[in-house]
């Protein structure tokens, strides 16, 4: 079966199988009990560098559609893109990328990133303010990591079926091994999950999510 095919035959109303209303609720449940790990972070955050606490950013999500995506920012507020923009080109098109490490997604060694966002990414707690995405119907919580505009732009055209679905927190690739595989497994892992979404599967993926960040196990 397609992956475009199977996303039409899901439900546009529904969050991670859950009819839209209760998702919401839940969701919002959800950042209550959060709450104050979501301060205590804001707060060291702005501790640590200048800057705001929260990181908006453009990304692209279900049908190529863009939409703003919020994280807790990780790096100096005056941080340049274009290394990571050069890496990831590279990446996409086969190329050796830092220091010839093909299958790390993300640069080994990153001088835009602040001591305490080090911190925050080794435990996803930067990912955490995506909870918003996920109220508003940007994001679900299983999916494909939301792409930056500039990659998408390098896409060989089957790449795209990774559209196919909302992207998510977790997903797939999160839990195979997420920057120890290549960027063509990743994506091939999100066409995977497009096309055998299911709620069984879901739930797999969510159960598995808590195991894979306390081993921090692909974590840059």
């Amino acid at each position: 079966m397609e992956a475009h095919e199977l996303t039409h035959a899901q439900p546009l109303d529904r969050i991670a199988g859950e009819p839209l209303l209760p998702a919401i609720a839940r969701r919002l449940i959800d950042l209550v009990v959060l709450s104050p790990l979501l301060i205590a972070v804001a707060i060291a955050i702005r501790l640590d560098s200048r800057g705001p606490a929260l990181f908006r950013q453009r990304r692209v999500g279900y049908g190529e559609r863009e939409f703003t995506i919020f994280k807790f920012r990780s790096m100096r507020s005056d941080a340049d893109p274009g290394g990571h923009r050069d890496y990831v080109t590279a990446l996409i098109k086969g190329k050796a990328a830092n220091g010839g490490k093909e299958n790390l997604y993300k640069l080994a060694v990153d001088d835009r990133i602040t001591p305490v966002g080090r911190r925050i990414r080794r435990w996803s707690l930067d990912e955490l303010p995506q909870l918003f995405n996920v109220v508003s119907g940007d994001m679900a919580l299983v999916g494909p990591r939301p792409a930056i505009p500039y990659e998408v732009a390098e896409y060989p055209s089957w790449y795209l079926d990774r559209f196919a679905v909302k992207p998510g927190l977790t997903g797939l690739w999160q839990v195979s091994g997420r920057n120890e595989r290549t960027y063509e497994e990743m994506v091939r892992l999100d066409i995977e999950y497009a096309e055998r979404r299911s709620l069984l599967l879901d739930l797999s993926i969510l159960a598995r999510t808590p195991f894979t960040v306390l081993a921090r196990r692909g974590a840059a």
